[in-house]
């Protein structure tokens, strides 16, 4: 079965493609894992149905870098309300709907730092309304 994003997860990219059009898509940016995450649970693999439920978001924005904390808190906060999110991480740090979406030390192998790295439920597989993601000034 040939992989497919979930429509969460092309929405949400699409929006911070909007918001950000000159943002760097070099990797680490993408969703469908490579042999390494091939070799472990990941939501970068696809599912029985060939879904992936992941999406990593580079944090280099040109000089919109600083803006990349930003945009993982307002995506941490979407998910109090949007059951499509399934967690957030982002920098040595993860949120999900266990802490009530309140960060915490993540202890995974990859901090995130050049990434932010969004799941999602299956929810979102073909859901693909827009995400409430409060814009200021025009840009995050």
């Amino acid at each position: 079965m040939k992989p497919k994003l979930c429509a969460a997860g092309v929405q949400l990219r699409d929006q911070v493609d909007t918001w950000f059009p000159d943002r760097s898509r070099k990797s680490p940016e993408g969703w469908l894992g490579d042999s390494r995450h091939s070799a472990r649970k990941s939501d970068h693999n696809p599912d029985k149905d060939g879904w992936v439920r992941a999406v990593d978001l580079n944090t280099l924005f040109e000089s919109t870098d600083s803006l990349a904390p930003y945009l993982a808190d307002q995506i941490r906060v979407a998910g109090k309300s949007d059951p499509r999110l399934l967690y957030v991480i982002y920098n040595g740090r993860i949120c999900s709907k266990i802490l009530n979406w309140k960060w915490r030390k993540y202890k995974g192998i990859n901090p995130h730092k050049r990434h932010i790295h969004i799941s999602f439920t299956k929810l979102g597989d073909l859901d693909s309304k827009p995400f409430d993601i409060p814009l200021i000034g025009g840009k995050i």
